[in-house]
């Protein structure tokens, strides 16, 4: 059974559900309302920032948590449940309040992107799956960014749902890909679903089919005079391909076909020496519209690589390095308890690790985001929640890893990070189209981000500060903690 017929209500850890029961159980503590917060603690590739994605399937399965009969027979089979717990679960919803980042944001280790209050039974049960959309997709927007980055305005397309890892990997793979920047992909299902542009080329064995490769491409241009994209590296790139393509484009050109579309493709071999001699041999030929489009186990270095040789190339195919994200395939998001409501007041948790960055930031909290007189963004800052940050006069940041540095800025503006997604367990804003989520990307890399922080090598470190009021009552709890 796959994703997309099975009950994702059922992916779940099964600590999960024995939490539940055992809170469930206990009557001081079924009712508790909670927060959660869900964070990450680095960026992938020793990179500068990070893209939220996968917010609306998270809302989506918020909004319609469900068990069905035959959940519950499941769970009555393990013998490990409460026949209350299991009778609770039958008309079980979510009724929970939910605050995210929008999608598409850029984000930075340590701070809050969503965050879940709910009584404590509900808020435990759908870790899981919120962690694998935020986890996943957010992974592979983060990496295609960075490849979409590499390509330096040419056109990146997803190639990846054959090494992909599973249905769910190659189709929210797609979208997460989109929102990162590719121009589309090659999946039928995620253009389907999301109304990503798709798109094709030829594959090497409609080449090895025909008796020569002239004939293979002639009968491929029959059928696709307005995408023709020959496959040219099946025998030889440079001696038969190139030159077969040649004859072929001639052939058309001579019958009046007007071709929207038309180029090769080159999927093996030394890219960046293949694509200038085969540049050289269509300009020769006429034909300097032709495009160059290359495939093979793609990412952003060796795109830089081939560029930085002087690779003459219109659009990339990417496959399992983005779609897998192979160079780091963690994203590495938690969920954490951040407050308990007793008597109608929050109260802040920490978890306490010997590893610094694992111990968490407590208390409902708000993320503003501060920028300049330029509108670019200089800081991010963790506030107590409902405090706001006066920054027309000089106001303290404190940096929580180096607190002795006295950091004040003034005449900067603010911008609340978090807006609420869900209330009560049903959603309270409209579905955003996918286009408006990748364009938010682009706004922010483009206007709003420090080029230092985009860089592959070595980034600006992105400031995550607190403001003094926040990192005092962390410190009292820390120091409560001992």
């Amino acid at each position: 059974m796959d994703r997309f017929s099975a009950n994702p209500a059922m992916v779940m850890d099964l600590y999960e559900l024995t939490m539940a029961n055992g809170y469930f159980l206990d009557e001081e503590s079924r009712d508790t309302r909670v927060a959660f917060d869900v964070f990450f603690r680095r960026n992938p590739d020793e990179g500068g920032f990070s893209v939220f994605a996968g917010l609306e399937q998270i809302v989506d399965y918020l909004d319609t948590l469900h068990f069905s009969a035959e959940d519950i027979a499941y769970l009555r089979s393990l013998n490990q449940f409460d026949e209350r717990f299991l009778r609770w679960l039958e008309d079980f919803r979510f009724h929970g309040d939910v605050y995210a980042f929008p999608e598409g944001s850029v984000i930075y280790p340590g701070e809050p992107v969503v965050t879940v209050i709910a009584d404590v039974v509900e808020a435990q049960l759908v870790e899981t799956e919120i962690l694998a959309q935020f986890n996943h997709q957010s992974l592979i927007a983060t990496k295609a960014r960075r490849i979409v980055q590499a390509a330096a305005g040419r056109a990146v397309s997803d190639f990846g749902a054959r090494r992909a890892h599973g249905n769910d990997a190659a189709v929210y793979g797609a979208r997460a890909c989109y929102i990162g920047g590719v121009a589309g992909t090659a999946t039928v299902l995620a253009g389907q679903r999301f109304r990503i542009p798709v798109s094709g080329t030829m594959a090497h064995s409609w080449v090895m089919l025909y008796e020569d490769e002239l004939l293979a491409f002639r009968r491929f241009a029959e059928r696709y005079p307005h995408n023709c994209i020959l496959l040219v590296d099946t025998y030889d790139v440079l001696n038969s391909g190139v030159p077969n393509a040649i004859r072929v484009f001639r052939e058309m050109r001579e019958r009046g076909v007007q071709s929207r579309s038309y180029g090769i493709r080159i999927d093996s071999g030394d890219l960046a020496y293949l694509t200038k001699r085969a540049r050289a041999m269509l300009d020769e030929a006429g034909f300097s519209d032709a495009k160059i489009i290359i495939s093979n186990s793609l990412d952003e270095y060796t795109i830089t690589s081939i560029l930085d040789q002087g690779g003459q190339v219109d659009a990339f195919g990417v496959g399992e390095r983005m779609i897998t994200s192979r160079s780091e395939p963690v994203f590495g998001g938690v969920y954490k308890l951040c407050a308990v409501n007793r008597d109608g007041k929050w109260e802040p948790r920490i978890k306490v690790s010997d590893t610094v960055e694992k111990t968490t930031n407590p208390g409902l909290k708000d993320v503003y985001r501060i920028y300049d007189e330029k509108g670019t963004a200089v800081a991010d800052l963790i506030c107590l929640r409902g405090e706001e940050p006066d920054l027309s006069r000089p106001y303290r940041f404190v940096d929580p890893l180096r607190p002795w540095k006295v950091l004040y800025l003034e005449n900067c503006t603010a911008r609340k990070m978090q807006v609420q997604v869900l209330k009560d367990g049903r959603r309270c804003f409209d579905p955003e189209p996918l286009g408006e989520i990748a364009a938010r990307l682009r706004r922010q890399l483009s206007d709003e981000i420090w080029k230092e922080e985009q860089r592959f090598s070595n980034p600006h470190r992105h400031y995550l500060d607190m403001s003094p009021a926040y990192y005092e009552m962390k410190m009292d709890l820390l120091a409560k903690s001992h």
